[in-house]
């Protein structure tokens, strides 16, 4: 317990408000992302833009979209020096009220056809601010979740930041969907699609009623007591783990798998160029299926990295969706629609979570406390940002007309979660480390049997205090 002492920050660790502070973030931000993405395919070309050309309208409309990625890397530069400089909570809070207020404020906007062009151009703003406003909501709340989680539950813990993200998802699904399919279209485009956005008023004073509660991280405050808080901490992470946040970059690149699934995958299904035609409806519920799968696994998985370690789970959950990504591929190309669903769910629903609900661990706990936020965000988002670009890549190697489709595109991804399984490989793990250690190259991970023996205590002080 000696060393437990030493290597581990003292203070009050407030594990399960600053998990329910993460989880409630993560929906309000992801609820948002998934309404406006919805609503940028049903809503926006007919309401937002010049009715004269549809295509140009609905091409204008997912431009908007993508704007919310490419605000995402600058986000990241600000809001990572926020977090480590002024703390999580701080940098959550800001998150949250720029998210919210934007996704708001979407759903009071006049139309085209009220103020002209200035409504596509305030669009286009508010969009900016929701991808300036995400990127730092995960690498924050990860933080946050480890740095309060006590040493040998910080995987199971901080994948509660995911299933935040899904759940949130799962929210604007239910309802967004209900209204676009029950409303009348002319109730629906004058004043239903704007009730989801209006809704977000609801998690932001959920959000903050949450997060002010949560105490800064015993972790951050004993920086900030000793004064040795960075002064330019995006600097500081590049300088000394560029290396690591080269893998982060790289480990990123397993976002294709949603690409593939929710983006390329609905067009080679449902377009008509490709010649497939599978019913609209169906790649309408798929990310429904899929997140509501993930929620109940990504716990699971979570607490299955604190036993096995970080990398095993996000090797094999790159390597093995890459692989189902051409029986996915292979399902649309008969037009299978029960094996299509099935692959689907089980590469993104079970697999890729293998994934997705390590990440938030493993990531923050490569780099040290004072560039935790900063090296994360920077690094995920510059990922996240390559893998937007992938579905303009697929749409070019694989064209409607192209022949061997499942091949082209299955091998593209299979090498982009091969690319990501050797970045996790190459990376040294963490999950034996204490947390005052993280991010030192030197770091002694403590021994397994001692490891185990700690765990099993820590588990079994959490029941007693449930």
């Amino acid at each position: 317990m000696a060393s437990m002492t030493e290597h581990e920050p003292h203070g009050e660790h407030q594990t399960k408000k600053a998990t329910a502070s993460g989880w409630i973030g993560s929906v309000l931000e992801y609820y948002d992302f998934f309404i406006y993405a919805t609503a940028a395919s049903l809503i926006f070309p007919q309401i937002f833009f010049p009715a004269a050309d549809p295509k140009v309208a609905i091409i204008a409309s997912l431009a908007t979209y993508g704007v919310g990625y490419v605000a995402r890397p600058i986000g990241a530069f600000f809001l990572g020096h926020w977090g480590d400089t002024h703390g999580r909570k701080q940098v959550l809070l800001l998150c949250m009220f720029l998210m919210g207020i934007s996704t708001v404020a979407v759903g009071l906007l006049p139309t085209y056809e009220q103020v002209g062009l200035l409504a596509p151009a305030l669009l286009v703003v508010l969009r900016l601010v929701q991808g300036f406003a995400v990127a730092g909501e995960i690498s924050g709340a990860s933080s946050m979740i480890l740095e309060h989680a006590p040493f040998g539950r910080r995987g199971y813990y901080a994948s509660f930041t995911l299933q935040g993200v899904q759940a949130g998802q799962v929210l604007a699904a239910a309802v967004f969907l209900p209204l676009a399919h029950y409303l009348p279209t002319e109730d629906f485009n004058s004043w239903g699609w704007r009730i989801p956005f209006l809704l977000s008023f609801i998690v932001i004073v959920a959000g903050y009623y949450i997060r002010r509660e949560v105490k800064e991280t015993p972790a951050f405050a004993a920086e900030s007591e000793h004064g040795e808080v960075p002064k330019a901490p995006v600097i500081q992470a590049i300088t000394h783990s560029w290396r690591d946040m080269l893998r982060v970059v790289c480990m990123a690149l397993m976002n294709v798998i949603p690409v593939v699934t929710t983006v390329f995958g609905a067009a080679y299904a449902v377009q008509a160029g490709y010649g497939i035609g599978f019913d609209k409806d169906v790649y309408l519920w798929i990310p429904v299926l899929g997140n509501c799968l993930a929620v109940a696994v990504i716990p699971f998985v979570g607490k299955l990295s604190d036993r096995i370690g970080r990398r095993p789970p996000i090797i094999v959950g790159a390597l093995a969706s890459g692989v189902l990504s051409f029986g996915y591929l292979y399902a649309i190309s008969i037009h299978n629609v029960p094996l299509a669903i099935a692959m689907s769910l089980l590469m993104w629903g079970v697999v890729y979570q293998g994934y997705n609900a390590v990440y938030p661990s493993f990531y923050p706990e490569l780099f040290p406390t004072r560039t935790r936020v900063s090296a994360m965000a920077i690094s995920q988002n510059l990922g996240t940002l390559v893998t937007a670009m992938l579905p303009m890549v697929f749409a070019a190697v694989a064209p409607p007309g192209s022949t061997n489709i499942p091949m082209v595109v299955g091998s593209i991804t299979f090498a982009v979660t091969v690319v990501a399984a050797l970045a996790a490989w190459s990376a040294r793990e963490t999950c034996r480390v204490h947390l005052n250690d993280l991010g030192q190259p030197g770091a002694v991970p403590m021994d397994k049997d001692e490891y185990d023996q700690l765990s099993a205590q820590t588990l079994a002080l959490a029941k007693q205090a449930a």
